[in-house]
């Protein structure tokens, strides 16, 4: 499962346990795992964040990622949204 530090809520008790920290963070659906890295592939980045979202009726990850710039120009963010 892939776990997101993202300061939403309270981490459920096992999981607090395994990261040794009781830090807030969101747990994103396991089938956007794939999606994430997916992402990150395609454009060449790197996966700033994850979360799902309902959108007509259907169930979406939401992926954010870091894209590095052209030339001498800043890395940018793109956030791609994909059916899992």
């Amino acid at each position: 499962m892939l776990l997101l530090a993202m300061g939403l809520g309270p981490a459920p008790a096992a999981a607090r346990a395994d990261l040794g920290f009781d830090a807030p963070f969101r747990v994103a659906a396991s089938d956007c795992s794939g999606a994430a890295s997916r992402a990150a592939r395609q454009t060449g980045g790197q996966v700033l964040s994850v979360s799902t979202r309902n959108q007509g009726g259907q169930m979406v990850c939401v992926v954010t990622v870091l894209v590095p710039g052209k030339g001498n120009e800043r890395p940018r963010k793109r956030t791609i949204t994909i059916r899992p």
